[in-house]
């Protein structure tokens, strides 16, 4: 994504564009998307939302709005709350419940906002258990050390107690009291209830009120702890209503563990258990008999899962995976699958000529690195189409060449990926870190000769010229039209083609047709007679209509809305007439080029369409009030 620090002027921004506060009902995040329920959905918005700088996409799934920001999205989400009126929860305080959906579309979103908040905590984890993977390979006697044991324990502790992270989300989401969720699903992996199931497996038998126990344990359980938040919000609810509310504050918290513990254990527990294990093992059967064809249906369609934000929905399989047999291999191929859109985005970058492509395309391969692909997806390949087609083709095929190998992870990943291929090793496994190296050599190398030998399709989405690439002579332009207006350089600098501005809302001619300088002076003036109609709260754009209405937006540097109007001093008022060559503005270039940020100065006629033609009439280095543009009227 673009680099973007104002968080607040783009979380004003999407509010806006989605129809303001009163449109939202709930808002969240995941690690890379600010994701929003809204009221009703404007097919606008989706657009316009898509359209700022710093939203990668914008996608609507699962019953949800949601912006694809990448790795700022949480500054853009703590930005964003407190905008609108939400409990601490994130769910608005108007009373309006989340439409119901499809219940495809509720099960996403549940498993969305469950699991989201925690991942990193997961992937941080797992990678940890990698670490100790790699240092038990090289130094053979650090497992039998009380350096391996603590840092071991501490790799294990968030997926022993998971039902208890379960427990806080799922609270959140179904606006359960937290306190009561987590001490109702901290009774699951208690030392005692282990001890006892431990007993009943072993052949004693354990009753409550004269009902069978069964020995199933709930620690990095998944779905258990999950129906019994569901279900607790709507004993709560029962209770808030029916009791005194004298007594509520003890008494809901009473009878919600005393029903809801025992109700697990009894019913809800063994029964979503083996649920969660019999889509294992459905999976797994595929995996162990037709292993090419489990590979295939990962490596080449994980991510298409993933630009419908439903990924999510398999945690709770590839989780009963580890508990029941420590191992899974649909992590393996899932790891495929990501580091196919890596080689996308590096093949894309090997081959491009435009510096912004390249630029998107590092940052998207650097996330990618991380397991996170959404950048790389939204900002590279989907967007160009053949390198997300491409990564697709390597991911299968490498995933199909990895599954003759058998790969398995054996220490779950919350973001598999390149640095979490150390947890396909083990002893007992030697073939499945070679299938997996081979598989993701597969996938990184071959989306990369693809694009090099069959092009990425670059050319499709480079709009129009927005300008004639040899300007025609301004005399030659009067000695055949009679009826045009003159624009003039509004500061002295090097011209630019504007479709070679390295950003892709100017180059694309999405805002307009025109021309860019390179400035040589700190001084931007009135490109003819007119009036001013809009100055930029940052103070680094002007925008300008002339006295017959053709209106211009000079936009000083790139991405300098994020210098806060620091470097700029205006000399002109919202609404001011000007006369033409008049100063507007100065700014200091050195100080946006310390901030990393480039001064080339696009001036674009935003109502071109209303024109025949807008020609550039000049090239090379211009005074401040050269002729550079005419507009053919």
């Amino acid at each position: 994504m673009s680099k973007v620090r104002d968080y607040q002027q783009l979380a004003h921004s999407i509010l806006e564009a989605v129809g303001g506060e009163d449109n939202i009902i709930s808002v969240a995040r995941c690690a890379t998307r600010l994701r929003l329920v809204l009221k009703r959905s404007d097919a606008k918005a989706k657009d316009q939302v898509a359209a700022l700088p710093g939203v990668i996409t914008v996608v609507e799934s699962g019953g949800q709005f949601q912006v694809v920001i990448g790795q700022h999205v949480g500054e853009v989400y703590e930005a964003f709350r407190p905008l609108v009126s939400l409990d601490e929860d994130g769910n608005s305080d108007q009373g309006t419940e989340a439409p119901k959906g499809t219940v495809l579309n509720r099960i996403i979103a549940t498993m969305s906002a469950v699991f989201a908040p925690f991942v990193y905590i997961l992937a941080a984890a797992g990678i940890l258990q990698g670490a100790l993977i790699l240092i038990s390979l090289v130094f053979k006697d650090f497992a039998t050390t009380g350096t391996y044991e603590v840092f071991s324990f501490i790799s294990w502790a968030p997926f022993t107690f998971l039902p208890i992270f379960i427990a806080i989300t799922a609270a959140n989401h179904f606006k359960v009291n937290q306190f009561i969720a987590v001490a109702c699903s901290a009774a699951l992996v208690s030392p005692t209830w282990a001890e006892m199931a431990g007993r009943i497996t072993s052949g004693e038998s354990i009753s409550f009120i004269g009902i069978a126990l069964s020995g199933t344990t709930y620690t990095s359980s998944v779905l258990p702890p999950l129906f019994l938040v569901w279900l607790l919000s709507y004993l709560e609810r029962f209770l808030n209503r029916t009791i005194n509310d004298v007594i509520k504050p003890l008494f809901v918290p009473f009878f919600c563990m005393v029903i809801m513990v025992p109700l697990t254990i009894l019913v809800i527990g063994p029964i979503t258990t083996l649920g969660a294990e019999g889509i294992a093992n459905g999976y797994n059967y595929l995996a162990e008999n037709a292993p090419a064809l489990a590979g295939l249906i990962i490596g080449g369609f994980w991510q298409i899962i993933v630009i419908f934000g439903v990924h999510w929905g398999v945690t709770p399989m590839v989780l009963a995976n580890f508990e029941q047999y420590g191992r899974d291999s649909f992590q393996a191929y899932q790891t495929i699958a990501v580091i196919a859109q890596v080689g996308a985005v590096i093949g894309v970058i090997l081959k491009t000529r435009n510096k912004e492509t390249k630029k998107v395309g590092v940052s998207a391969g650097l996330t990618g690195i991380f397991g996170i692909t959404e950048p790389a997806i939204y900002g590279v390949t989907l967007r160009f189409k053949k390198p997300f087609i491409y990564g697709c083709i390597s991911g299968a095929v490498g995933a199909v060449v990895a599954s003759f190998f058998k790969p398995y992870y054996f220490a779950y990943a919350g973001l598999p990926g390149p640095l979490t291929l150390v947890n396909g090793i083990s002893s007992d496994y030697p073939s499945s870190i070679v299938g997996l190296l081979i598989g993701t050599a597969i996938a990184l190398i071959l989306p990369i000769v693809l694009i090099q030998i069959l092009g990425f399709g670059e050319e499709k989405v480079v709009p129009v010229a927005t300008a004639p690439a040899t300007p025609v002579p301004a005399q030659e332009v009067s000695a055949t039209l009679t009826n045009e207006e003159t624009i003039q350089a509004p500061l002295a600098g090097q011209l630019v083609p504007l479709s070679d501005v390295p950003d892709e809302v100017f180059a694309s001619g999405a805002m307009g047709q025109g021309i860019a300088i390179r400035p040589t002076s700190n001084t931007v003036v009135a490109p003819f007679t007119g009036t001013i109609v809009m100055i930029a709260p940052t103070k680094h754009a002007i925008g300008l209509r002339s006295t017959s209405g053709v209106e211009v937006l000079i936009h000083v540097g790139l991405e300098t809305v994020e210098l806060g109007g620091t470097p700029f001093t205006l000399h002109v008022e919202d609404g001011a007439s000007v006369e033409a060559g008049q100063t507007l503005l100065t700014f200091d270039a050195e100080a946006i080029e310390q901030h990393g940020l480039q001064t080339i100065t696009p001036v674009i006629v935003t109502n071109a369409s209303s024109y025949a033609e807008v020609i550039a009439t000049q090239n090379g280095t211009v005074e401040a009030n050269t002729e550079i543009l005419i507009i053919v009227k």
